[in-house]
């Protein structure tokens, strides 16, 4: 097999390779036993249909398989005789197949250097002071109040800022008209369409009350922008929301606290908690962001393509947990796509510059720390760890919890090194 190797740049190569001619036809020879066995030709017995014939009338089909089998055979030979690694499935063109010929093409493809990722010591990292004041410990007993109001019926009066109106509403659009019964709405939520709240104030139980809606130009959601919609509803009930008193007694309603105090005290230590995670994310977000500059080459660029892809799908998986269709939430996708790019490097060159830390100092990860990984997602699904592994092992998932145990152990090997405030 001859080959022929030329570097687009530090990262991007081409080769082209030229496979025998013998090698070509014996795979089709082979194919076409395989096609003759198989196939139905007028005048012929199964299996009995000459080579000639076959190769004759499956030209195109075997063809494209004699390519399908050998093409990806041949990069992983020339890679492995060359020493590199592709970070992606290279991208293959130029191909030329014909029997009695050698088969050529020419692969493209991204590998990474090895570099010096630089001394870590000269790294400086601020670690964030952990400090609950009261105020945030209030907070928090407030939104646990807000979850515990209840709801009372309102009589004698008409709807005021901020009651729960159960309203039948009928909506008129371009689109159609869409009516709905029973539909609760709460005065003064940040989801009402503007103007909305003050065309239901006063309205007594029983009312109904029909009124146009203009959603202005930088509405956010697009669709709706500069839009006008008809909307008429019928008051059938009004409540009000009530809060509980912040004293022992609502302490006790929320479990094991005895006391208004120890309720505060048990927030305290969660918020310091929670603090003391972020302000942790916080510091390995800033050695991701020092690390990244050391790579002194442009990060590949089919690396990058694959983090966008990956940043995408998790802001789509965002929006559809808020119950929001990606496709109708009026957003530019090739402008978000592009905005992504930059931070979608940094992310790249850091991950390099980690495997680079990986591969110099042999981190390794055990199997036994990759079994208790598993013990402890076992854990949290509620699944045995034989069950755990299994689904794994099928779609190629122990492999990626290997890959990330050496990313963190890697990330604490390059923390350990970094000088921290």
């Amino acid at each position: 097999m001859k080959t022929e190797f030329a570097d687009v740049n530090e990262t991007r190569k081409t080769v082209r390779v030229e496979i025998p001619s013998d090698v070509v036809d014996a795979e089709i020879e082979r194919l076409a036993r395989d096609y003759s066995r198989k196939a139905r030709i007028p005048g012929f017995r199964p299996g009995k249909a000459p080579a000639r014939v076959i190769k004759q009338r499956f030209k195109d089909q075997i063809l494209h398989d004699v390519a399908h089998d050998l093409i990806p055979r041949a990069v992983d030979d020339v890679l492995r005789e060359r020493g590199v690694e592709a970070v992606d499935t290279p991208d293959v063109r130029d191909v030329n197949v014909e029997e009695g010929r050698p088969l050529t093409f020419t692969a493209s493809f991204d590998t990474v250097p090895t570099f010096d990722p630089g001394d870590l010591s000269t790294i400086f990292l601020q670690r964030a002071a952990v400090n609950i004041d009261d105020e945030a410990v209030n907070g928090a007993l407030q939104r646990l109040r807000d979850r515990a109001a209840r709801f009372e019926p309102v009589e004698g009066r008409g709807v005021d800022h901020g009651d729960t109106v159960v309203v039948d509403l009928v909506r008129t659009d371009a689109a159609g008209t869409d009516t709905r019964n029973d539909v609760s709405i709460e005065l003064g939520a940040k989801g009402n369409p503007p103007g909305f709240d003050e065309q239901l104030l006063g309205l007594d139980a029983g009312a109904t009350k029909s009124f146009p809606i203009h959603y202005p130009a930088d509405y956010p959601i697009g669709e709706l922008a500069d839009t006008d919609v008809s909307y008429t509803v019928t008051v059938k009930s009004l409540k009000r929301r009530v809060l509980p008193e912040l004293d022992d007694e609502f302490a006790k309603d929320l479990g094991e606290f005895d006391t208004l105090d120890a309720l505060k005290t048990r927030i305290r230590e969660d918020l310091e908690h929670e603090a003391r995670h972020e302000a942790e994310r916080a510091l390995r977000a800033d050695l991701m962001k020092q690390l990244a500059p050391r790579v002194p080459f442009e990060v590949p660029a089919s690396l990058v393509e694959r983090e966008i892809d990956r940043r995408i799908e998790e802001f789509a998986r965002r929006l559809m947990d808020q119950r929001i269709d990606p496709r109708q939430a009026g957003i530019d996708w090739n402008a978000f796509r592009e905005s992504q790019r930059d931070p979608a490097r940094e992310t790249v060159a850091a991950a390099l510059v980690l495997d680079e830390i990986t591969r110099r100092e042999q981190i390794a990860v055990t199997d036994e720390e990759v079994d208790r990984e598993v013990a402890t997602y076992a854990e949290r699904t509620g699944r045995t760890p034989a069950a755990v592994r299994a689904a794994l092992e099928k779609e190629g998932g122990v492999s990626r919890i290997a890959a990330g145990l050496r990313r963190e152990k890697s990330i604490d090997f390059a923390m350990a090194r970094a000088k921290i405030t």
